[in-house]
């Protein structure tokens, strides 16, 4: 059993952690309500263009953009992986990135090719380790995502696909259910399904001006980036409420070690104590 001098130090370097966890957590509450309202207030923007983008899809304009045509074969793959630039919040991101590496590892037994975009450090270091092809790229984002840092790397994936470098575009991040629970998503961002977008009342049709090309090649790239911005901020919502949880419960498993070192401590101090009184007593005995 360890000398009580040693279980000192070690319930000493506990609550020291102890209060590294507990400021973390608190701080990751304080941020966790703010990204949730900047969440919530992108959610009506980006159902809206979302209804847009659905009542665009099933019209039957003369004009059909690249990003409404299925392609009839897939050889080739693109998708958009964004994590967190930061640690210590759960399995958040072994969660999305376990569900990109499953379908990683099914399209390359397909003979299929994949271009990656990262967004976040965790997911850049993870496919760089994986040797995956990373076209694009967009870490250290902060506590306030803006999209003009995310337009960049969200372009490099249109421009792939509206040239035929790959075929099917998609995105892998954590939506943001509550606090307690937050869920890996994969969506099909190109090209555009009517029946994901969700099929609208009644038919619908358009009359474009100045022309129907110019018009749907801003509406669709502004769709896309929209999406992949609220995917941005759901993320991070989920980061925070991930990170606070797993804080509390790293401070809570400190303050039980505490208490178990503790009680370790008093036995051990309690039988040195009646070790000493038994040598004197025994010495006096002898006498």
């Amino acid at each position: 059993m360890a000398g009580t001098k040693e279980i000192r130090t070690k319930i000493k370097s506990v609550q020291s952690t102890r209060k590294i966890t507990k400021a973390m957590e608190m701080v990751a509450a304080s941020k966790m309500r703010k990204v949730q309202e900047r969440m919530r207030a992108a959610r009506p923007y980006a159902e809206k263009i979302r209804n847009v983008a659905a009542h665009i899809s099933h019209s039957n304009p003369e004009y059909r953009h690249p990003f409404l045509v299925e392609r009839d074969t897939v050889k080739r793959v693109g998708i958009i992986i964004i994590t967190t630039d930061k640690g210590l919040c759960g399995a958040l991101n072994t969660n999305v990135l376990r569900m990109a590496l499953s379908q990683y590892k099914e399209w390359l037994s397909e003979g299929e090719e994949i271009d990656v975009c990262c967004i976040g450090g965790k997911g850049l270091g993870f496919m760089q380790r994986l040797g995956a092809n990373i076209v694009s790229q967009s870490a250290g984002l902060g506590d306030r995502p803006k999209l003009e840092n995310l337009i960049g790397a969200v372009k490099v994936m249109l421009d792939g696909y509206t040239e035929d470098r790959f075929d099917r575009l998609l995105i892998f991040y954590t939506r943001f259910i509550n606090t307690m629970k937050q869920e890996p998503m994969m969506e099909q961002l190109l090209p555009l399904s009517g029946e994901r977008l969700g099929a609208p009342e009644g038919t619908w049709d358009y009359i474009y001006e100045p022309e129907a090309k110019s018009v749907l090649e801003h509406v669709l790239t502004r769709y896309i980036e929209a999406v992949a911005f609220q995917a941005v901020a759901e993320n991070m919502a989920s980061e925070q409420s991930s990170r606070m949880v797993a804080m509390k419960s790293a401070s809570d498993n400190a303050a039980t070690l505490i208490d178990e070192l503790t009680l370790i401590y008093n036995k051990n101090r309690q039988a040195a104590i009646t070790k000493e009184l038994s040598e004197i007593v025994a010495g006096a005995a002898a006498v």
